[in-house]
């Protein structure tokens, strides 16, 4: 199972910006964990941070070899329509994911453009949304495909 894990501005200074609200744990920390969690349930992921927009779009159009995508979408998902259009137009599950509960934050952040199109949103749980969304990839696909033979 080949998941990608997308995101956005800005989440490539995790645990150094305001560590009050998006906790210590860096980019890299958070991706090791994924890595292992990944590992343990036989799932292979990529991992891709970009400040720019187009480059998230251009990455996503071309993950057609992806069984699951998850993305933090950072601020894009507040602002960009072409990020939306993007994911809609997608043929693998994408589940939007935040570390903080942006229905909690300014009333900006309470409407993701892109939460309609996306399978699930997980917001609020830290890192572990992430992991949260991994485990439902390999569930979902498990049902799709039968039982995924994990890998110790």
């Amino acid at each position: 199972m080949n998941v990608l894990v997308v995101n956005g501005p800005n989440l490539n200074t995790l645990g150094e910006r305001e560590p009050e609200i998006y906790g210590s744990e860096s980019l890299a920390e958070l991706e090791e964990r994924l890595l292992i969690q990944g590992a343990s349930l036989g799932a292979k992921l990529t991992f891709f941070q970009s400040n720019h927009e187009g480059k998230i779009i251009d990455l996503l159009q071309s993950a057609k070899k992806q069984h699951g995508i998850i993305l933090n979408p950072g601020g894009l998902a507040y602002s960009s329509v072409s990020l939306r259009d993007c994911v809609a137009a997608l043929s693998v599950p994408v589940v939007e994911v935040h570390i903080t509960n942006i229905f909690a934050r300014e009333d900006f952040r309470r409407n993701s453009l892109l939460a309609p199109v996306c399978r699930g949103l997980i917001t609020g749980l830290g890192g572990d949304g992430y992991l949260l969304a991994l485990r439902w990839l390999i569930l979902r696909q498990e049902e799709r495909i039968g039982p995924v033979e994990l890998v110790r």
